[in-house]
């Protein structure tokens, strides 16, 4: 994959579901690594089912393989910085071990995104003192990380307090842009808002980690007229591989060259591997981004 300072990676969420442990849950942690080897990508995000340092470092180093970060659920409003502190050196020590380069936090105060709540009109809200209560304890935390030579990435995710494009716009605006960066992910601000590039145009200056997920619309629609929640969308296969849905890619991934982004883009697509096969789905992804995404050059901006 041409441009080196673009990493491609994909998910483990494919293989197996954090949400939904049972779901995969006879894909290894070898059949995973391999199966990305074989898809022809540089790595992979933690999950939750991966072992500890020592071994994954083992099984990485005999596959070329990296690891781009981990997910964090922060309870920031919930239990405050001084719990979630300790629980984030935990997570960012393990990070430094298996050389990885950001730590994805996702505040969870009040998600709604593993329950059966209709994700589309029952997502949380936070009243301004839960704001600033999170805006603080987010640059506390990017502090944290930077210890371990990582970066804080903020995770915008449906189903939580911060989901639209006002309420990141929120975020970035009351955080630091020294220590609290952002995750861009398509499916999430798509599903959300039904755009993905004013986010993407907005804050690309914030952005230090990509998810590249697509959506598919015809199943899209069908979610929110049932009322469907996260887990249920998914396992109804609201989700996909970028080049399976309705996401023009080639238009976020020209943006990222042309502001000359440095970081991962992690293909991910909360998928039932049942019906989804992990590798299959992997290879479309790969034959996609060779195909539509690597041939695209980087535009220079003038003026």
């Amino acid at each position: 994959m041409s441009n080196q300072k673009i990493r491609w990676g994909i998910a483990p969420i494919g293989w197996r579901n954090d949400d939904l442990p049972e779901i995969g849950k006879d894909n290894t942690l070898s059949h995973l690594l391999s199966d990305i080897v074989v898809a022809g990508f540089q790595g992979t995000e933690v999950g939750g089912f991966f072992p500890e340092a020592e071994v994954l470092n083992k099984e990485l180093k005999l596959r070329n393989l990296k690891i781009a970060g981990q997910w964090f659920s922060s309870f920031l409003i919930r239990d405050g910085l001084k719990e979630t502190s300790k629980a984030f050196h935990q997570h960012c020590a393990y990070l430094q071990e298996v050389n990885a380069d950001v730590a994805v936090v996702s505040e969870q105060t009040y998600s709604i995104q593993g329950t059966d709540k209709n994700v589309f009109t029952e997502k949380p809200f936070f009243t301004d003192k839960e704001w600033n209560q999170l805006c603080q304890g987010l640059n506390e935390l990017g502090k944290i990380a930077e210890q371990y030579n990582l970066s804080l990435v903020f995770h915008h995710h449906m189903g939580t307090g911060v989901q639209t494009l006002e309420e990141i716009d929120r975020l970035m605006e009351n955080t630091d842009p020294n220590h609290v960066h952002l995750l861009y992910d398509t499916g999430h601000i798509y599903v959300s808002d039904g755009d993905y590039m004013r986010l993407l145009t907005k804050h690309i200056n914030r952005i230090k980690h990509v998810h590249f997920k697509d959506v598919r619309d015809q199943q899209l629609a069908q979610c929110r007229e049932k009322g469907e929640s996260f887990l249920q969308s998914f396992l109804n296969g609201m989700f996909t591989v970028p080049g399976d849905g309705c996401i023009d890619f080639t238009d976020v991934y020209q943006m990222l060259l042309d502001h000359d982004y440095k970081g991962w883009i992690v293909i991910e697509a909360e998928q039932d591997p049942a019906i989804a096969h992990p590798l299959e789905y992997a290879l479309i992804a790969r034959k996609y981004i060779d195909e539509t995404l690597l041939t695209l050059k980087k535009t220079e901006i003038v003026g």
